[in-house]
């Protein structure tokens, strides 16, 4: 069995009602937006007033800039969270690739070991997806909606780029098992240069078995 730190219950608590307050908070600016745009709309007449050219522009232009501002950075925090990759159907079977029990799989092995937070696990090795790359990541991610809903997508999925030493760097540069490797650091320079990639064949090969999830065991964590 897999050694597993126990996450504090309350910290996942205070996390969910920061999630429930910061929905209301996004719902209640969407709620005010609506509102006073149909004030204005119904009666534009109060906008021949100075306070209802303030309330107009109020109205028409800073609530919903900052509803919509306080809406993008909550999804954007809410994208992060491992619930959230795996609640698109395809995504699925790579969830259940975390719980794959056999130390040769990298995310498996890193998840079940909070090597990272089991919560934000895949925005952890996948920081440059999507919204959270470049702005040629970003028309990739709106690409992806489009295939799901009126398309055909790719299987098993597969990366735009060779997967970036980066995303294992941000973590492992630094730490004592990784610098003082002989092996890293016969090859350190290639490495941190992305000459070299950590995925490369023999090395850190083997990752999200998809194909293969009939033919594994799987590890159950602990209740």
């Amino acid at each position: 069995m897999v050694e597993r730190r126990q996450r504090p219950r309350w910290l996942g608590i205070a996390e969910h009602h920061q999630m429930i307050f910061s929905s209301t908070v996004v719902f209640f600016l969407i709620g005010a937006s609506i509102l006073l745009i149909l004030v204005v709309v119904i009666r534009p007449s109060i906008t021949a007033s100075r306070e209802g050219k303030i309330l107009a522009f109020l109205a028409l232009f800073i609530v919903p800039l900052v509803a919509a501002g306080v809406g993008a950075s909550e999804h954007m925090e809410r994208s992060e969270q491992t619930q959230f990759c795996l609640s698109c159907h395809i995504m699925e079977p790579y969830g259940r690739s975390l719980y794959v029990d056999d130390p040769s799989y990298i995310p498996a092995a890193h998840f079940q070991n909070h090597r990272v937070p089991a919560d934000k696990a895949c925005y952890t090795c996948h920081t440059d997806y999507a919204m959270f790359g470049t702005i040629q990541a970003k028309l990739n991610g709106l690409h992806h909606v489009y295939v799901y809903w009126f398309g055909t997508p790719m299987h098993p999925i597969r990366l735009y780029h060779p997967y970036n030493n980066r995303e294992c760097l941000h973590c492992h540069a630094g730490a004592r098992s990784f610098e003082d490797s002989p092996t890293h650091k016969a090859m350190m320079g290639d490495l941190k240069s992305n000459k070299l990639s950590c995925t490369a064949s023999g090395c850190h090969d083997t990752f999200h078995p998809v194909d293969k999830l009939d033919q594994v065991k799987f590890w159950k964590p602990a209740e």
